[in-house]
């Protein structure tokens, strides 16, 4: 299709290059005619003159009249400018350039014999005169200038007719030309409607399969959802019921633990009345095992149903999160992360820290407890891996894009290994050195909830450059968002 409009359009264009060329020749040629006729007018009008002239000599001498040397003088005056126009007018001709110089001369011989007969008949010589005019070449002169100028008159014709040709040359090509370039048109217009009617059949078929396809895929998106849904209960009810079940027995561990740590006291103390009273009754391992190896391993099974309960505790928590019924409302993002702020002042104070939020955030309508508890896990991540190097700056800014709500939480903290930009986010999983309290479930627990309110969110950040956090929200949350999500 672009080859063909290609064509076309430079058959268009060639035709009016043409077109174009073709009207300065006939310009061109009109010019010349006019030349032509210019010439042979100041041509008739030379020889017009050069006879009257000749006539009015004649009539001179044979009258005396002094009208006629009145018409000598005015021919002797006009002569000149005339043959003066006729040289302008011939000299990009070689040929007529001579012929022009011949003219000169023979003007010059011509206007001598006028001027003779003139003085003597005005002197009252007129025998003599006449006996000059019988004797003198006036005649042949005005001869040769009539010839001369009809050869001239006749080299104009000459050129102008082959300059006609010329002209009636380049009409038929042009002609040829515009009949080649409509053809190729007609021909382009054709070769265009056909491929347009292809496209368009072709077009419509693939309309009807898409339909079709869009059709199957909705249904399928809808089927799917709906597995997706059924799968995402049974994974929260799992993950409720192993948390649930596996408290049980941590509770028991935890009870016969503090039964061992407290029975461990009593062996202790009996180990040292026997030392006291009866030192070879206790052996050395018997006390040793009392003594150390009994609190330490106490210790060491407190240590880890300790950090057992925390992970239970918030495996229980994205649990009920994930089954917990969102609740969306009209939310004011400035003043909300300023509650936030509020809550959390006592902590940015003490860190020495600055909390900002640029201009004013933008509305949405979503779950408040969820984006609460999104920003509060951002921002306090970001007050728990300040820098000791520089003064804590935690800014907040939002904007909207494309019909959603952009949102950034950037700190000049520690900074954040690109290697673990993705990783921070799994459950359980921490970046850095590890000098703060927390499970990894803060960044976590973020993901998910943001992922429910039909969201996402990602991490750009450097060792020692600080993090930006980025959350992409819809302006306005919808059940179907969520079901996706």
């Amino acid at each position: 299709m672009i080859l063909l409009v290609a064509l076309g359009f430079g058959a268009v264009v060639f035709a009016g290059c043409v077109a174009a060329w073709t009207i300065s020749q006939g310009e061109t040629y009109s010019e010349q005619v006019d030349h032509t006729h210019d010439v042979e007018a100041q041509l008739s009008e030379f020889r017009l003159l050069v006879e009257r002239a000749e006539t009015a000599r004649r009539g001179y001498i044979l009258t005396g009249d002094g009208r006629y040397a009145t018409i000598i003088d005015d021919a002797l005056t006009r002569i000149a400018p005339v043959l003066g126009a006729i040289g302008r007018l011939t000299a990009d001709n070689p040929r007529q350039v001579a012929r022009v110089a011949q003219l000169r001369d023979l003007t010059l011989n011509q206007k001598l014999f006028l001027e003779t007969t003139r003085d003597m008949v005005a002197a009252g010589r007129n025998a003599q005169a006449l006996r000059v005019f019988r004797t003198d070449t006036s005649g042949q002169t005005v001869a040769l200038i009539r010839a001369v100028s009809l050869d001239m008159a006749e080299e104009e014709q000459r050129l102008l007719a082959h300059r006609s040709d010329q002209q009636r040359d380049a009409v038929e090509r042009f002609y040829f030309i515009l009949a080649l370039a409509g053809f190729l048109v007609i021909l382009v217009g054709a070769a265009s409607l056909w491929l347009i009617l292809r496209y368009t059949k072709a077009l419509s078929e693939s309309e009807r399969a898409l339909r079709s396809l869009n059709d199957n895929l909705e249904g399928a998106v809808r089927e799917r959802t709906r597995d997706l849904q059924r799968a995402n209960e049974e994974i929260q009810r799992f993950a409720y019921i192993v948390s649930h079940d596996l408290r049980s027995p941590l509770v028991n561990i935890m009870g016969f633990t503090a039964e061992l740590e407290a029975a461990t006291g009593a062996i202790r103390e009996l180990i040292e009345r026997a030392d006291a009273t009866a030192p070879e009754i206790a052996t050395p391992e018997a006390r040793a095992a009392a003594v150390d190896d009994l609190p330490e391993a106490i210790s060491f099974i407190r240590t880890s149903t300790q950090k057992m309960d925390r992970l239970i505790n918030a495996i229980l928590k994205l649990s009920r999160q994930g089954r917990r019924v969102l609740a969306p409302e009209a939310l004011d993002m400035t003043r909300l992360i300023s509650g936030i702020e509020d809550s959390l002042r006592h902590r940015i104070d003490s860190a020495g820290a600055t909390f900002v939020i640029e201009k004013r955030l933008p509305q949405i309508v979503s779950d408040r407890t969820a984006i609460e508890q999104i920003f509060s896990n951002l921002i306090e991540n970001a007050l728990k891996y300040l820098s000791p190097n520089r003064p804590g700056r935690i800014v907040v800014r939002g904007r909207t894009e494309d019909g959603r709500a952009i949102f950034e939480v950037e700190d000049n903290g520690r900074g954040i290994d690109p290697r673990d930009h993705d990783r921070v986010f799994d459950l359980f999983r921490r970046s850095g050195t590890q000098d703060q309290p927390g499970e990894g479930i803060g960044l976590a627990h973020v993901r998910a909830l943001a992922y429910r309110l039909g969201g996402v969110v990602d991490c750009r950040s450097e060792l020692d450059r600080g993090a930006i956090f980025r959350l992409s929200l819809p302006i306005r949350y919808s059940a179907e968002q969520g079901a996706l999500s």
